[in-house]
C-alpha cells in the first residue's frame, strides 16, 4: 500500500532528475562548441580572419545538437589604450604599444524537454560566448 502511494512521486522525481541532467548536458555541449570555434580562430592571424572556419569548427563540435548555430567575429586594439577594441583590423599602434587581436564565437542551441511540464517551457534557448586572444 505504501509503495503504491510513494511510487508515483518517486517516478516524477526520477523524470525531473533526468531532465535536469539532459539540460546540463546540452548546456555543456553548447559551451564546448563555442570554445572549439574560438580555439580554431585563436591559432594565428590567418585563422582569426577565417570567420567561416570558426563557425564551422563550432557547429562541427556540436553535431549532437540539431539546431546549433554559431557566429564569429574578430576584434583588434592596442595595449595601453583606453579606446578598447574595434572591428578595424589590423590596428595601427604607436610604440611602445602593440596590436592585440581577439576572436569571439557565440554558439546557440535549443533544448527540447521530453515532456510538457505545467508552468515550464517545452524549449529553452541556450547560448554561450567564448572570447580568446589570438596567438601572434
Amino acid at each position: 500500500m505504501e509503495l503504491a502511494l510513494v511510487l508515483p512521486i518517486l517516478l516524477l522525481l526520477l523524470v525531473g532528475v533526468i531532465e535536469i541532467g539532459r539540460f546540463s548536458y546540452y548546456s555543456i555541449l553548447v559551451s564546448n562548441a563555442a570554445r572549439a570555434g574560438a580555439q580554431y580562430g585563436a591559432q594565428g592571424l590567418a585563422t582569426a580572419a577565417d570567420q567561416n572556419g570558426m563557425e564551422t569548427a563550432a557547429t562541427n563540435d556540436g553535431e549532437s545538437i540539431a539546431p546549433l548555430s554559431a557566429t564569429a567575429k574578430r576584434t583588434c586594439g592596442c595595449t595601453g589604450t583606453l579606446a578598447g577594441l574595434s572591428d578595424t583590423c589590423p590596428a595601427t599602434c604607436t610604440l611602445p604599444n602593440h596590436a592585440l587581436v581577439y576572436v569571439e564565437v557565440t554558439a546557440r542551441g535549443t533544448f527540447n524537454s521530453m515532456f510538457n511540464y505545467p508552468g515550464l517551457p517545452t524549449t529553452i534557448d541556450l547560448s554561450s560566448t567564448e572570447k580568446m586572444r589570438v596567438a601572434q
